[in-house]
């Protein structure tokens, strides 16, 4: 396989305007169980946010997610609507807590909303995909519209995840802005190596084991006092 990726300039705008925490879709809003595991002494330096983000790459539910986004990406270029929608429909089955799923769910909705303000063309594909749509599947008909290779389609989602998460570690922890992007550096190899597993993944291989996530999650509910939304 060749994993040379090739843009344009305006593909690699488009990538980084996409993938940019920027982006209106309010991801800086959601800590996905780390403000849960920061209270209760699971996470408590650069070292254990890491070896977290680690795990979750190599084993966790973005894998799903970036699994999906890359086949929302491949049915959207071909106008595929039903497989859209059956790929919508079956992320929001696998996501294990109501907070996850309503977080996916919130930023599908905005992006495919800025997406319709931005390029009127994608709204008959919204529109016929339906709401709620998740953040996965609105990503993968950006890609698609906007001719972005599916590799650094991929790379930009999750890169945007892995960002958005040390950010929220860096605030929660805390940790200092140096050591955040350290991590963002350390953890770029690992972003590579679970991209190119992910494209290869068939429909039957799509699993995860992030309980660890479901559980924190779950309890970040009740927790007494909170910064982020899930």
């Amino acid at each position: 396989m060749d994993n040379t990726i090739m843009l344009t300039d305006s593909h690699f705008l488009s990538i980084l305007q996409l993938a940019s925490p920027a982006l209106p879709v309010g991801a800086y809003s959601y800590s996905e169980g780390l403000e849960m595991l920061v209270e209760n002494g699971t996470i408590a330096s650069q070292s254990h946010l890491k070896h977290w983000l680690e795990a979750e790459l190599l084993y966790g539910a973005i894998r799903l997610e970036a699994a999906v986004m890359v086949r929302s990406q491949q049915a959207a270029k071909i106008s595929d609507v039903e497989s859209i929608s059956r790929w919508n429909l079956w992320l929001s089955a696998a996501r294990e807590t109501e907070e996850l799923r309503a977080s996916s769910w919130q930023m599908g909705r905005s992006l495919i909303q800025l997406l319709g303000k931005l390029e009127p063309q994608i709204i008959p594909i919204a529109n016929a995909v339906g709401n709620p749509c998740n953040y996965a599947i609105a990503f993968g008909i950006a890609v698609a519209h906007w001719q972005i290779s599916i590799q650094a389609g991929l790379l930009g989602y999750l890169h945007s995840w892995a960002s958005n998460l040390i950010t929220a570690g860096v605030k929660l922890i805390p940790l200092g802005q140096t050591a955040g992007q350290q991590l963002l550096l350390d953890l770029q190899p690992l972003l590579i190596a679970a991209a190119l597993e992910i494209l290869a993944l068939e429909d039957d291989q799509l699993a995860c084991c992030s309980w660890g996530l479901s559980l924190a999650s779950m309890q970040h509910e009740t927790q007494y006092t909170r910064l982020f939304r899930s």
